[in-house]
């Protein structure tokens, strides 16, 4: 013990009249702390609104893309099988109308929504099917003109196959050549009826309009009014009665190629979503409240009680500047002054062990060593290793956490993990850490291996087999199944004690890891399961199925990386792609 300390020891080591007001003070901060959050906490509600609305926008009108490409398949469909029958061929050639109906009758009554037109070579319209006001010549609509010479045309007419007037709506228009002469004219009209069809399957609410207007043509039933203001595709909250309606506009790709510039509006209910957010910042905020409240009560109470465990280590501490060792009794707390003072204690009983402990160090180590240790030299290092790295990620993780209890999460993905990690542990690869739901793992650090790379993809490889048995006791139970993407690449880092000297951990960094980390994200954008660099595949490419994806280009690279895609291992069955599965998102 320093002499110092015994003679300027005539000041406390603490100012004790002053400790109670600065712990009241400060728990009286805290209190104030906890209500100025308030504002953030508003703040991030909405943002989280927002976002929401955002994402659930957006799937409504990816699904409606995709139920009007079905739509406009079939309509495709028919006008390639009604073209080519021999009835629809005699029908024309002879332009007999009743012939034409008698054609077109099966097809109509399988796809009822579709209006048909019977033209001869040289334009003349001698029968439809379900067209009010037919035009009488195909010269009338001068995009069709060009079928007469033996061309085609699919797209957007403002009148579909009805002349114009003010009751018409825009119809999705295939017209083809029928052999032996004539044309075949198939419409599909963007009416009340298809809008109102499309919503009832999407669960959402559409309406049609032109291109900068918000003059509505047509929509479904309960397509809210505001919504058609919305000018662009980002979402507008309009609220109508008791309903909160987000509402954006787009064009499907084939209205945007259409010359008349429609486009469609869809609004989806969010009122769900909205009574939510609300709920849970009205929770938060009483909760931060009621905390402020009983901090105050708690802190003044707590205040009195470190004072007087202050007091008694003060007391001690006086006692050891003086090389008294003297030990603090009475600090039960239970928090960390206890522990202060178990380490007040566990230093007086080192102080009295230092040289007993210096001379049992000296039995078992030289002087040298021992001073080396003692004085904290332990240095940081690493050394460069060619490995293969391997990153893992389960995709739409957030969307799954959301919707699941912690508990039952946690326990999901342990069994994941469990599964994972064997698959990894197989192929004598390293499982370096856990980030989130992701797992890095190390294939040659810190011991290297024959065939590092082929150990990392049969990993891999594994991982997936193992996942699907996963998904298959996930559905038994319930469960929806869980997708995965995985990133490989061989590559030179450095392996070593990575930290502090305080707290290291054995690592590998370098570009390599970052690369890999880049594929695995990739995954999901290329649509496949498991992506590898070209220098894996040149190690792996003659033990295992693979097909070239793309040039990928990374950020922080100046060159592209050219990737493939895994397909299994040679003489083993391929792997069955991960889109069987159903994400929880999509429950």
């Amino acid at each position: 013990m320093s002499r110092s300390l015994a003679r300027d020891y005539h000041r406390p080591v603490f100012r004790l009249h002053t400790v109670r007001a600065k712990l009241t003070s400060l728990v009286l901060l805290s209190a104030l702390a906890a209500l100025l959050v308030v504002p953030v906490i508003a703040w991030q509600t909405n943002k989280q609104l927002v976002a929401e609305v955002d994402d659930r926008v957006e799937g409504a009108l990816a699904s409606f893309q995709v139920e009007l490409n079905d739509d406009l398949q079939d309509v495709t469909v028919v006008a390639k099988l009604m073209a080519t029958t021999a009835a629809t061929k005699n029908a024309v050639q002879k332009q007999d109308q009743a012939m034409a109906l008698e054609a077109g009758r099966q097809f109509h009554e399988a796809y009822p929504d579709i209006d048909v037109l019977f033209a001869g070579a040289r334009g003349k319209v001698f029968a439809e099917i379900e067209c009010d006001e037919p035009f009488d010549d195909l010269h009338q609509v001068p995009e069709l003109v060009p079928v007469l010479s033996g061309g085609s045309f699919s797209g957007m007419l403002p009148t579909g196959c009805n002349k114009k007037g003010e009751l018409d709506v825009p119809a999705y228009v295939i017209a083809v050549p029928v052999d032996g002469g004539g044309v075949l004219v198939l419409s599909l009209p963007m009416d009340e009826g298809y809008l109102r069809n499309a919503a009832a399957k999407l669960g959402l609410e559409l309406a049609l309009v032109r291109r900068g207007d918000s003059h509505v043509i047509t929509r479904s039933e309960h397509f809210p009014p505001a919504g058609a203001t919305v000018l662009d595709g980002t979402p507008i909250m309009t609220d109508q009665g008791a309903s909160t309606w987000a509402s954006a506009r787009f064009a499907p790709k084939e209205y945007a190629a259409s010359a008349h510039g429609y486009e469609i509006v869809a609004a989806l209910d969010v009122s769900d979503v909205r009574a939510i957010v609300r709920h849970n910042f009205s929770f938060a905020f009483g909760l931060i409240l009621l905390s402020a409240v009983a901090s105050l009560a708690w802190g003044t109470r707590m205040a009195g009680i470190m004072s007087r465990a202050l007091t008694r280590m003060n007391n001690a501490l006086g006692k050891l500047a003086q090389h008294e060792y003297v030990k603090v009794t009475g600090v039960s707390t239970g928090d960390e002054l206890e522990s202060l003072a178990d380490g007040f204690n566990s230093m007086v009983d080192g102080l009295q062990e230092r040289d007993k402990l210096r001379s049992t160090f000296g039995k078992y180590m030289t002087e040298a060593v021992m001073e080396h240790l003692m004085a904290g030299k332990v240095q940081l290092g690493g050394e460069t290793l060619k490995v293969t790295i391997l990153f893992t990620d389960i995709r739409s993780f957030t969307s799954i956490s959301e919707k699941m209890e912690a508990h039952a999460l946690v326990a999901l993905l342990n069994e994941y993990f469990t599964d994972m990690v064997t698959a990894i542990m197989e192929e004598d690869g390293v499982v370096d850490k856990y980030i989130g739901d992701a797992i890095m793992a190390v294939f040659g650090a810190p011991v290297q291996r024959e065939k590092d790379p082929l150990h990392a993809v049969r990993a891999a490889v594994h991982m997936r087999v193992a996942l699907g048995k996963l998904n298959e006791r996930l559905h038994e139970r319930g469960m929806p199944g869980i997708r995965t993407g995985i990133g490989i690449h061989t590559g030179d880092v450095v392996a070593g004690n990575i930290g502090s000297d305080t707290r290291m951990e054995y690592t590998v960094i370098g570009d390599a890891v970052n690369l890999a980390s880049r594929l695995e994200s990739s995954t999901k954008d290329v649509g496949v399961d498991i992506l590898i660099s070209e220098d894996t595949y040149e190690a792996v490419k003659n033990e295992i199925d693979a097909r070239p994806v793309r040039e990928l280009t990374v950020k922080g690279r100046e060159k592209p990386v050219m990737t493939y895609e895994v397909l299994g291992i040679k003489g083993q069955p391929p792997l069955v792609k991960s889109s069987t599965a159903v994400p929880l998102a999509e429950l």
